[in-house]
């Protein structure tokens, strides 16, 4: 699982990366706000751990961010019990809080309750994740770093088929079988690759590299890792 912290005081960061790396997490490290924000667009992030009191910024902008655009769990950290700090970031989204100073087991220890509980919420939501890509089922809206973007009829349902089967290698036979009540007889073996393209075109950061929908030579293609 990928954590993002978001610590001015660097001793703090270090110490937080360090232990966290310990017990098995994946963690980005950023000192202000302006650093987080580009940390969004290059990854997904598990849960996020935000400081209140930034340079640029502060805490809550990122928690509201956080909530809003991706949905992540967020912890948030403060230097003081006041419960004006507390209500506030707990109104912008944050499931918890933590007040510094505090035991590392003690964050451990929230951080895996939040991500249990969310995982719980999640598995409710019908949300589906592709890196940077967010599907939302219930409205069929498609969301790329936070930001909608518009999918054809036959682009959406292949890109369902590809999220539902998410590390799975598909062949242009399986492909063809899961778009066919959406396209009828129009699906041939180029419609299909002019359809991959676009769909690249939406959603890579570099089409030309693709990270979400992966070409697997001459077996077809799979999303993710």
């Amino acid at each position: 699982m990928k954590l993002l912290i978001v610590e001015d005081d660097k001793t703090i960061a270090q110490g937080l990366e360090y232990s966290l790396q310990q017990d098995g997490y994946s963690v980005i490290l950023c000192h202000d706000v302006a650093t987080a924000k580009r940390a969004f667009t290059e990854h997904r992030f598990s849960l996020c751990i935000f400081d209140l009191t930034l340079p640029d910024g502060s805490g809550y902008e990122l928690c509201k961010l956080a909530r809003e655009r991706w949905d992540t769990p967020v912890i948030i950290l403060t230097a003081c019990d006041e419960e004006v700090n507390v209500v506030m970031g707990l109104e912008l989204g944050a499931d918890d809080y933590i007040t510094k100073p505090f035991r590392i087991r003690e964050l451990t220890a929230r951080i895996k309750t939040v991500l249990r509980r969310y995982s719980k919420d999640s598995n409710q939501k019908n949300v589906i994740e592709l890196d940077t890509v967010r599907i939302n089922t219930l409205d069929a809206k498609v969301y790329k770093n936070g930001q909608e973007i518009t999918l054809t009829a036959l682009e959406y349902r292949l890109l369902l088929i590809f999220a539902n089967n998410e590390g799975q290698v598909l062949s242009r036979n399986q492909l063809f079988e899961g778009i066919w009540d959406v396209a009828g007889d129009f699906v041939n073996d180029n419609t299909l690759t002019v359809y991959i393209k676009r769909l690249r075109d939406k959603l890579e950061e570099d089409p030309q590299n693709p990270i979400i929908i992966k070409t697997v030579r001459g077996l077809g293609y799979k999303a993710g890792e």
